[in-house]
């Protein structure tokens, strides 16, 4: 079966259509060679856990690189990549559906820039950002989303959501940019910074 591409706003199923897949590892990539200011970009890939009203009830709900697996076990951030260089995946966060808590009804996926005011830095900086969705136990690609040139100013971008809906699991292709980096996103989720 071949990966499926998605654009932007696109949802689909992944559970329902694809029996048996409990273990999915999303990959997360990007480019940042248009840039020579002579800082890295460090891009953080985190995830907020969150009820159906897309609120985080506890800090322990957003799991990024210095809270690297949720307590139930469902989602691991597997650490950070500074540079995000070289080809494939930069940073990959595993999901196990079968271990995500009742009381958690999204898990939405979102890319920030470390330091970004700092150092001047934002997507519009940021070119061939994809995510893509992988069954863990077989290694195939079950679909891909690749973000596009959408962003300018921006600093945080929600990349994607992986949400259920009537006890199976769905794909939202979201690539909603937020200016105001990890606090604002943190906002966005009900936490506070």
């Amino acid at each position: 079966m071949s990966s499926i591409n998605l654009s932007k706003g696109q949802r689909i199923d992944l559970t329902k259509t694809n029996p048996g897949l409990t273990r999915v590892i999303v990959g997360l990539g990007w480019d940042t060679n248009r840039y020579d200011g002579g800082q890295d970009f460090d891009l953080d890939a985190s995830a907020f856990l969150t009820d159906e009203n897309g609120r985080a009830t506890q800090d322990l709900d957003f799991v990024f690189y210095n809270n690297l697996i949720h307590p139930s076990g469902s989602v691991e951030h597997t650490g950070d990549n500074r540079t995000g260089e070289g080809d494939g995946d930069d940073e990959q966060i595993k999901i196990d559906f079968s271990k995500v808590p009742a009381n958690i009804n999204k898990i939405a996926i979102t890319v920030t820039i470390h330091d970004a005011e700092q150092r001047s830095q934002n997507f519009g900086q940021v070119s061939n950002a994809f995510v893509r969705v992988v069954n863990a136990d077989t290694n195939q690609e079950v679909l891909r989303y690749d973000l596009g040139e959408d962003f300018s100013v921006e600093t945080a971008v929600v990349i994607c959501e992986l949400y259920k809906h009537n006890g199976d699991w769905k794909f939202n292709a979201v690539g909603s940019g937020f200016s105001g980096g990890l606090a604002a996103l943190c906002r966005n989720f009900g936490l506070q910074v």
